[in-house]
């Protein structure tokens, strides 16, 4: 009798370890996305290394999308006729005419679009290119992918600033 009980004992110690094994797999949930898509961040002014330099614009990070078909030769913001063979975008507030370098983060890819339209009016996403900004980064046949959006020339005000009194 005393070898059929510890045969039991043995047979729930392994049982239990099994059942703890296959359970601890589980915990591990799933892998994270190579490039994660992030909240959407503002574009802020950060001062130079240097007290007296100028202060530097910071990249602008979030999802963005493309437009073309449907809108080619349409007005845009700044009342030029859209075309979806230039590299142009749209983005709620940089200022009309001034100049950007996306970087797509899933390959590494830029291009540098002048902003002509105000857009994207889909929660969430930070710039809409135009199709042929789109396909010299990569994002064509995906839709949505992450990018980075940086000036390329000092007039660039701060992303969420209201426009110059100018109207530029």
């Amino acid at each position: 009798m005393g070898s059929s009980k510890g045969s039991i004992e043995k047979l729930a110690c392994v049982a239990l370890g099994a059942a703890l094994l296959a359970l601890s797999a589980c915990a591990a949930g799933p892998a994270p996305s190579p490039v994660p898509l992030p909240s959407r961040t503002v574009m802020r002014l950060l001062p130079d290394a240097a007290p007296a330099a100028p202060a530097r614009a910071v990249a602008e990070i979030g999802p963005a999308s493309w437009y073309g078909g449907r809108f080619h030769g349409r007005a845009t913001a700044n009342g030029e006729r859209f075309d979806r063979r230039k590299l142009t975008a749209a983005h709620p507030s940089l200022p009309l005419g001034s100049r950007v370098r996306v970087t797509n983060l899933a390959n590494g890819e830029s291009v540098d679009v002048r902003i002509n339209d105000r857009g994207p009016f889909i929660d969430g996403r930070i710039i809409d290119l135009s199709y042929r900004a789109a396909r010299t980064i990569g994002i064509v046949e995906y839709g949505v992918v992450t990018v980075a959006v940086e000036p390329i020339d000092s007039s660039v005000a701060v992303a969420g600033d209201p426009m110059p009194a100018s109207g530029f």
